[in-house]
């Protein structure tokens, strides 16, 4: 027991000194001894390793507490973070944890759990600066004096509302200070303010970050009530989140995975994708296998199918990553999508015209065949073409089709150019084999 109490001190110490690393460590864990250090841990110290993984491992980890333990632990875990486990968990487990949270913990979870999960709702403070439009200036500044000796919210603006707090306009802090006394905020508000609704994707909120510089950005309700304030580090820290996850699913991992997520999180995340692409490998292995005999025969043409392929995918691969970029930052949109697929089509025939040509020299050297050089040359910008159209097609179509647009595109772009790119080769040569045999 005296063991016991001695490795807990332990591990306190380290969670106090580095929560991040403690969270990591814990994920390393088999699942049920992670769960039995978070029964063990105090609930404050738990929820320090909690609010540091990713969604889903957290969940993983409560359902093997009881409700009463799993609620104290997301009780001091923030709010924002403890919606996104919440949404994790086993449905009836998540019934029986509600009774036993705070109201008003509670209350402000569901809010965000009714807004979608990539919009400005999941992210937005309701802590934030408001005064009535009929306050004097002297009144508003007493009152940011009083709050400052207690808590002052973290807001970077003041926003004035009317009786029923609806958004009117914004306080200048210079402007205040330099105001009379007597005067009312709405004399020296700003009328026009740049305001969105709870349901703004975060590409939107991306864009706006991207175009003006605000610190933060009030959430008005369809009535023009002032719900909320998103800050611009909550835009950029979602947007660095989404950006990693989207590295991720792109090569078909799973986006909540991290460096030290259990083995078996591991695997069941990987595994299906890992069984597409085999699918698609044995697609692209086919295309090989019809022309088997032939290539007996031509033993030099095995030499030059991975140079093709590999040139194809990294073609593709820059294009699916501008792209890709271009939706985030809502450059691409419908309008725009087709006169961007024409362009790198174009992009990819010039390209391909350029290596092809350095390839087919290249082979006619080694070999001293010409017709060879041809050979390797055509399919080289055949490939290199359908590489510009694959990278640029496949994510606006998931995106029409409503799927995540970077969801392993990869996996199908590199399915695209090694099937392509192995057939034109070898139909090529084939139609040519009395000039190459």
């Amino acid at each position: 027991m005296k063991k016991k109490e001695a490795a807990l001190e332990i591990i306190k110490k380290f969670i106090q000194t580095d929560p991040v690393k403690a969270a990591q460590a814990l994920e390393t864990l088999p699942p049920r001894d992670a769960t039995q250090l978070l029964r063990d841990l105090p609930p404050s110290m738990a929820a320090q390793c909690v609010e540091h993984m990713p969604p889903a491992g957290a969940a993983a980890l409560l359902h093997g507490a009881s409700p009463e333990e799993a609620a104290a632990i997301l009780h001091r875990t923030g709010k924002y973070h403890a919606a996104d486990i919440f949404r994790s968990l086993d449905q009836n487990f998540s019934r029986s944890i509600v009774p036993l949270l705070d109201q008003e913990f509670s209350s402000d979870m569901a809010e965000m759990l009714a807004y979608p999960r990539d919009s400005a709702g999941r992210i937005m403070h309701t802590d934030f600066l408001s005064f009535r439009s009929d306050m004097k200036v002297r009144e508003v500044i007493l009152k940011l004096r009083q709050m400052a000796k207690k808590q002052l919210p973290a807001a970077a603006y003041c926003y004035v509302v009317d009786g029923g707090n609806t958004l009117l306009g914004v306080l200048n802090m210079r402007d205040l200070l330099l105001a009379a006394p007597e005067a009312r905020v709405e004399e020296i508000m700003i009328r026009d303010v740049v305001k969105i609704s709870p349901f703004t994707d975060r590409e939107e909120l991306v864009t706006l970050a991207s175009r003006r510089h605000f610190l933060a950005v009030p959430v008005t309700g369809e009535n023009g009530r002032l719900i909320g304030v998103v800050n611009t580090k909550n835009i950029i820290a979602s947007t660095e989140a989404e950006a990693t996850e989207d590295l991720q699913i792109l090569f078909g991992a799973s986006a909540e995975e991290r460096p030290f997520s259990p083995v078996w999180f591991k695997i069941t995340r990987r595994l299906p994708w890992l069984t597409i692409n085999l699918a698609t490998a044995f697609l692209a292995g086919s295309v090989v296998a019809m022309f088997e005999g032939f290539i007996a025969k031509a033993a030099v043409l095995a030499v030059f199918l991975p140079i093709i392929a590999g040139q194809g995918g990294n073609a593709g691969t820059q294009t699916l990553s501008i792209i890709l970029r271009g939706m985030l930052m809502r450059e691409v949109s419908v309008h725009n999508a087709w006169q961007l697929i024409k362009t790198e089509l174009f992009v990819g025939f010039v390209n391909g015209l350029a290596t092809g040509l350095m390839t087919a020299i290249a082979a006619w050297l080694w070999k001293g065949n010409a017709w060879l050089g041809l050979v390797v040359g055509v399919a080289m910008t055949v490939n290199m073409m359908a590489a510009g159209l694959s990278g640029a097609v496949i994510p606006l179509l998931m995106k029409r089709l409503g799927y995540d647009p970077a969801h392993s595109s990869g996996i199908f772009l590199t399915t695209v150019t090694d099937v392509v790119g192995f057939f034109a080769f070898l139909s090529t040569a084939w139609l040519l084999q009395s000039k190459i045999l």
